[in-house]
Order: structure tokens, then C-alpha cells, then sequence
């Protein structure tokens, strides 16, 4: 680092003071024992997330989460998606990196062809908050990882949310699902760029995990635009009251396909 930089980055530091985004300790974007909260392997957890439940007999769509929505994980997520800390950029890809890397052998058994890695649509209210299409950020460690572990994979921004749908931020999880139903549309066109020749395999993204409205949304849409859609890995899922998370991933090997339906079980 040049001495311009570190003079103008101990002079933001003074200006604005950084502390730790899980715990407040000063000094620091995020501190050891925080960062360390992100190293574990990714967990499944599509059985806390009701939303994701379908009424056609196929099996919930399988998603893994890099950790629990919870503690100084659920300060750190809130703070580098609403609060600007775009400082946690690289703490939070590195281990939606590592995640992806771990479970690829689950994704190459459902799509040995690659896959499109998808990432959740914000509401045009929350990408004006913000500024920017955060989820992006994970999806792109996400391909990253995927192809670390040599399954071809790239990120397609294909979905889009239509007008008026709210941000899912305080809502129930009844409300959420209304709020979602029809509300997320694919960028048709731009799917079949991303895609190919044949239909397009999907493997979705997003920031945190609640009731699954989002990615049940984002599910049905690709499904409808004639996409597949094998899992989703988000960076952290709420826990269920009482309930513990489901299979890591060292369960891979025992991957199969989803009985009447296209993904992972």
C-alpha cells in the first residue's frame, strides 16, 4: 500500500471511526472472532423455510446456507446490505467462495453441464437505498467458487422484481409470500443469451434466508421462462424457533435428484 493511501485511509478513520460490523470493536471492518463465525461449511436449511414447501409433491429446492442468521452474523449482514459497509465485500465473497467450492460436487451431479448462477432481485426501493444490486456480490464469489471446484459457472442476472412488491425487510411469513407472488419476472432474453443452446440450469442466490418466498418466487419464475433450477446458497438462514439446521455438506455423496422434479434432494 502506497503512503498516499494509508495517510487518506487513517484520515477517513478519524473522520468516520470504523469498528467491527458483528461486534463494535473498534478499528477494525470485522475482527478475528467475527470473521471466524464465516469459515464453517455451509449447512442445507430448506426445511426452516416454509415458503419453499411445494404443493405439486416435489421436494422443497434445496438451498445451503454459509452460516445462521443470527448474533454478530445477523449485525455484520444487516450492516454490509443497509448500511453501506461495502468494506464487508470481501469478507462476505471469500466465504460465499468457499461455500460454493464445498457443495459443487451436489451441483455438478444435477448439472454436469454448468450452471447459470442466479442472484435474488432487489426491489427497486432497496436498490435505491443501497445503491447497488448487493446479492451480486455473492453470486459472483458464488460462479467463482463453483469454478474453483471445476463446474462451469456464470453469473446471469436474469430476474427482475416487478412493481409493487415491497422489500421483504419486517414482514411475516404469510405477507411475504404475498408480497412475492407474481412479483418476480425473468428477463427473458437475456436468459437465453445466458443460457445457451437448451434450457438453462440455475442455481440461485441470496443474502439471507427467512420464510423462502424470495427464492420460491425466483424458483417458480425460471421454471415458467423453462429453466431448471437446482439449489440455491445464500449467506445466511434465520433458525427455525427450536430447530437445528439440516444436512452439511459432507452429505454430498449421498446427493440424488429430487423425485418428479429437477434438482437436488
Amino acid at each position: 500500500m502506497s503512503a498516499w493511501r494509508r495517510w487518506a485511509r487513517e484520515l477517513a478513520r478519524l473522520v468516520v471511526p470504523v469498528a467491527c460490523a458483528g461486534c463494535g470493536l473498534p478499528d477494525v471492518p470485522c475482527c478475528a472472532r467475527c470473521a471466524a463465525l464465516l469459515d464453517g461449511a455451509p449447512r442445507r436449511v430448506e426445511a426452516g423455510a416454509p415458503r419453499l414447501d411445494r404443493l405439486d409433491g416435489v421436494a422443497p429446492l434445496p438451498v445451503w446456507a454459509l452460516v445462521a442468521y443470527a448474533g454478530p452474523v445477523r449485525d455484520l449482514v444487516v450492516a454490509w446490505k443497509d448500511r453501506g459497509r461495502v468494506d464487508l465485500d470481501r469478507l462476505l465473497a471469500a466465504g460465499m467462495r468457499r461455500a460454493a467450492a464445498a457443495v459443487a460436487p451436489g451441483v455438478a451431479a444435477a448439472a454436469p453441464g454448468g450452471v447459470l448462477v442466479v442472484p435474488a432481485p432487489s426491489s427497486a426501493a432497496a436498490r435505491r437505498a443501497r445503491g447497488r444490486e448487493h446479492v451480486r456480490v455473492l453470486a459472483r464469489a458464488v460462479a467463482r467458487g463453483l469454478s474453483d471446484a471445476g463446474v462451469p459457472a456464470a453469473v446471469a442476472p436474469v430476474l427482475r422484481r416487478r412493481g409493487g412488491a415491497r422489500d421483504q425487510v419486517g414482514l411475516g411469513s404469510r405477507a411475504r409470500g404475498r408480497n412475492l407472488a407474481a412479483a418476480v419476472a425473468v428477463r427473458r432474453r437475456a436468459l437465453l443469451r445466458a443460457g445457451g443452446r437448451g434450457p438453462a440450469v440455475c442455481l440461485l442466490v441470496d443474502d439471507v434466508l427467512t420464510t423462502g418466498a424470495t427464492l420460491a418466487a425466483a424458483e417458480r419464475a425460471l421454471e415458467t421462462a423453462g429453466a431448471a433450477v437446482v439449489g440455491a446458497l445464500v449467506a445466511a438462514a434465520t433458525p427455525p424457533p427450536g430447530t437445528r439446521s439440516s444436512r452439511d455438506a459432507t452429505d454430498l455423496a449421498a446427493t440424488v435428484y429430487r423425485p418428479g422434479g429437477v434438482g437436488l434432494a
